[in-house]
């Protein structure tokens, strides 16, 4: 039945209407995903070498900072794996069993990089350390041990994507923990490697890694098998209906009627809600580079970098993803007397609106100086003059559905950021970082400002030129959009 599964799974892939879009990304990211195995493959063995050279005990620096590991990785998880999704409606008309259907999928995960990844660290630095002569047993009871804790998180990240009250508390632990190791009131890792620690020393506690990977596969197997039903977990769920109409917005025409829609489904879905969450911690994500605490981010271009982040939030978020987020009834509005530059207008006011609220939000930087919040301002202006029209362009070629009721399912996506999202952003991040570094090299460092701002002020001056081309794209990419949406992403 599995490799039933797996023919179904193909099929699905080359027969998609995005199969080029799929295929390329699929390419990139196997790309990248060698590149860390390769990175991944050196650390492991350099790590013990490195240690040893430092007059450090290799093994027991990795179990000290074992915990940091697993955190980050659990982390990295949560943002950017996708949890493989069947089409579970039409397999429960068929004569297989739930216990199957589950097992496949959860297999599925199982087999994904974020898991195999690790592998090319602890499968080296193990053998290394059979070389230099630590017991067998032991290394072997260790290695089992942490990559059982690997899978562990692999189970843990699918529990959290589907109960929220989980997220939550995660999430207040994890901070907690952060806040108190931050100020020195309490540090982790002087109370997990001792634990680490034993899992080699010891013949017995490799075990409790080994029970917790087991019983977090059989409560994970258990949750999506009670809700692997037609008219309970998969059935739609009914809300109380509310009228909201938001007639202010009325004054504006077509693009307030676009805006009212967009306005109620960031509202009242959970899928679209996650880009407001995400815009407020890429708020954040400037503190890594403009605190100065990491060296490698302590220069100009990084420093860019953060600053088309920080106010671009929600710009990389929900713009990358017009007009999926209209997928469910994108059909019906085609047939519609709808102009597309009038839509295409509302979805780029909202992101500039959202751009505006997160620069002026972001006006604590002002404590790291002027210069900092400079950086951050003129990285919003090129947000809303060139980016803002590079994610509309690039939303007639991403051909990916959203089904904004899935974040219930029991095989669900819940994910509104992912490693996709990330890798179509890239590009726009090099260009603002060029400008900015040649600027400030040749000739100051408020000129690579000015330079940044210019190209905004500039993209946004010919934005009516710059939406007409855009229209006359969407209108030729109208039919194998509307196909693309007709079937499973």
């Amino acid at each position: 039945m599995f490799k039933k599964f797996l023919f179904l799974e193909w099929k699905s892939f080359i027969r998609s209407a995005s199969f080029g879009t799929n295929l390329a990304l699929k390419i990139i990211l196997g790309l990248v995903a060698f590149m860390y195995a390769v990175i991944f493959l050196f650390a492991g063995v350099g790590a013990f070498y490195g240690l040893k050279e430092a007059n450090l005990d290799p093994l027991f620096e990795v179990n000290k900072f074992l915990i940091y590991y697993l955190i980050f990785d659990l982390m990295i998880r949560l943002f950017l794996q996708k949890i493989p999704v069947l089409n579970i409606r039409t397999l429960l008309t068929l004569p297989i069993k739930k216990a199957t259907i589950v097992n496949f999928s959860l297999g599925k995960t199982m087999l994904s990089f974020f898991n195999l990844v690790h592998s090319f660290f602890f499968v080296p630095f193990s053998i290394v350390l059979l070389i230099e002569g630590y017991d067998p047993l032991h290394v072997i009871f260790w290695h089992l041990s942490v990559m059982a804790l690997v899978f562990s998180s692999n189970f843990l990240n699918i529990l959290l994507n589907n109960k929220d009250y989980l997220f939550v508390i995660f999430i207040i632990i994890i901070a907690a923990l952060g806040l108190a190791e931050y100020y020195g009131y309490f540090s982790i890792s002087d109370h997990t490697v001792g634990f680490f620690q034993g899992l080699f020393e010891t013949n017995y506690l490799f075990l409790i890694p080994i029970f917790l990977v087991v019983a977090l596969y059989v409560i994970t197997f258990n949750f999506f098998k009670k809700n692997l039903h037609l008219d309970t977990g998969l059935s739609a769920k009914h809300d109380i209906a509310k009228t909201e109409e938001f007639v202010w917005l009325d004054q504006f025409g077509n693009i307030g009627t676009f805006l009212k829609n967009d306005i109620r489904l960031i509202k009242r879905n959970k899928r679209s809600k996650t880009t407001i969450f995400m815009s407020v911690l890429f708020l954040f994500y400037g503190l890594l580079f403009f605190s100065g605490g990491i060296e490698t981010y302590d220069n100009p271009m990084m420093k860019m970098f953060a600053g088309i982040f920080v106010s671009g939030g929600f710009l990389f978020t929900f713009g990358q993803f017009v007009p999926s987020w209209d997928s469910a009834y994108y059909p019906l509005m085609m047939t519609q007397n709808i102009p597309y530059k009038g839509y295409l207008n509302a979805k780029w006011w909202l992101i500039v609106i959202a751009t505006g609220v997160s620069t002026i939000l972001a006006s604590f930087y002002l404590y790291f100086g002027l210069e900092t919040y400079l950086i951050i301002i003129a990285g919003a202006i090129f947000n809303i003059g060139v980016n803002s029209h590079l994610v509309l362009l690039g939303g007639a070629y991403v051909k990916t559905p959203i089904d904004l009721s899935s974040s219930k399912g029991a095989f669900g996506d819940k994910k509104a950021f992912n490693i996709k999202t990330m890798l179509i952003s890239l590009p726009k991040m090099f260009l603002p970082m060029v400008v900015y570094i040649a600027g400030y090299k040749l000739i100051s460092p408020n000129a690579g400002l000015i330079l940044v701002a210019s190209m905004g002020i500039i993209g946004f001056a010919f934005r009516n030129k710059v939406f007409s081309m855009i229209e006359k794209i969407y209108k030729s990419e109208k039919y194998s959009t509307i196909n693309a949406y007709k079937q499973k992403a």
